[in-house]
């Protein structure tokens, strides 16, 4: 297979969704233990969110990151403009629908529904940088600046969650994405594995296991943040 038909043949599509999938679990992975750091403030009511600022400082100051960035930017557009075409490509091929209804008994209702999922995460994840990706490496708007050091100030990440986190609609817009995010993890993390040829039975449960709890603890986390900030339980 060559380059080009990476990107045209439906295999090459296939393999391109998979490598980009796992490629953003693993960025799921690094997002969520850096905003985990909010939760010191449970333990520490003191911190005030000093160790999430200083995580967020790190990683808006690291030149190797801030090209990730762009890099992870990228992915995310493959990703989504290729599972795009591969959901068409299948609904014109499905024009005359089974006589017969096969339910979850042919498969899931959110394997059967990776499209409508992967378009709410894209609507969310616009509205998620608009609140803070943007203002922090871009306009800057409502960001307060906290001393991180004895030398060095930065921006207080902390107090933009809190703000951006005081209205319910945003709570719940949040908790629609995470809930978005748990179901389409939930498909997503096993049949990367498959399409990448993973079918061994023995390994195919082991891995369907392991996609069920690591899509059920990171959506959880992320959407216990902005539930903790709204009750009141940190900030």
């Amino acid at each position: 297979m060559n380059w080009s038909q990476l990107f045209t043949s439906s295999i090459g599509k296939k393999i391109v969704v998979a490598v980009t999938g796992l490629f953003l679990i693993s960025f799921l992975v690094v997002h969520v233990g850096v905003n985990s750091c909010i939760f010191k403030d449970l333990f520490v009511p003191d911190d005030n969110g000093d160790m999430f600022n200083r995580a967020a400082d790190f990683m808006a100051r690291t030149v190797v990151i801030r090209i990730m960035e762009y890099v992870l930017f990228a992915g995310f557009f493959i990703h989504i403009i290729q599972a795009l075409v591969i959901e068409f490509e299948n609904r014109s091929k499905r024009k005359i629908g089974y006589e017969v209804k096969m339910g979850d008994r042919g498969s899931k209702w959110y394997s059967r529904s990776m499209g409508l999922l992967g378009t709410i995460l894209l609507l969310f994840l616009i509205i998620h940088w608009s609140h803070f990706w943007v203002p922090s490496r871009f306009t800057h708007a409502g960001l307060q600046v906290v001393p991180l050091s004895n030398w060095r100030a930065g921006h207080d990440m902390f107090h933009l969650m809190k703000e951006t986190f005081s209205q319910w609609w945003v709570v719940i817009l949040y908790l629609v994405g995470c809930i978005s995010l748990a179901w389409h993890l939930m498909h997503g993390f096993q049949s990367a594995f498959r399409t990448l040829g993973l079918h061994n039975k023995k390994y195919l449960n082991m891995v369907n296991a392991i996609g069920v709890g690591f899509s059920i603890i990171i959506s959880l986390l992320f959407a216990l943040m902005p539930l903790s900030f709204k009750l009141g339980l940190i900030g």
